[in-house]
């Protein structure tokens, strides 16, 4: 059995804005999001599961106004489902065991990295520096995160 799971104390520790986000399923607005500027080696994990999703690694600038990444650090953790609300089709990106949206993913990112760009709400995510990573029980992504300067 996993030790990720939709925790409900997680999600009752939520602020109004998590709780829309990841619940909702809505947007926090741009350029607003507290992981927007981090530029420190870590993982950002799921808010509600604890589930391990993208890698300080694979995090760029995108221009878009929410954290960018060109692929998630454990892809089994992140599902990707067709998403046809305000007059479009988008893939949406929900966390597998905590059934959090996390954002879209989209075919315009980094070519040299795969082409795809993980548009992720900061609201979504709680994020683990290098230097916490073994103690919090995520040592084995220690490799996913770049060298500390």
């Amino acid at each position: 059995m996993s030790r990720f799971f939709k925790d409900p104390d997680a999600i009752a520790a939520l602020s109004p804005e998590e709780f829309h986000v990841t619940q909702r399923s809505g947007t926090e607005r741009p350029g607003t999001g507290k992981h927007l500027g981090n530029k420190d080696p870590g993982i950002y994990v799921c808010i509600v599961s604890g589930e391990p999703l993208f890698a300080s690694a694979h995090k760029y600038e995108s221009g878009c106004g929410w954290p960018s990444f060109t692929k998630p650090i454990e892809p089994a953790h992140v599902q990707e489902l067709e998403d046809r609300g305000l007059g479009m089709i988008r893939t949406e990106v929900r966390s597998t065991h905590g059934d959090s949206h996390l954002g879209h993913v989209f075919p315009d990112g980094p070519r040299e990295h795969g082409g795809l760009r993980y548009c992720i709400n900061s609201a979504s995510l709680r994020f683990i520096h290098r230097d916490e990573m073994e103690a919090e029980g995520y040592g084995d992504y220690l490799d996913q995160v770049e060298d500390i300067a």
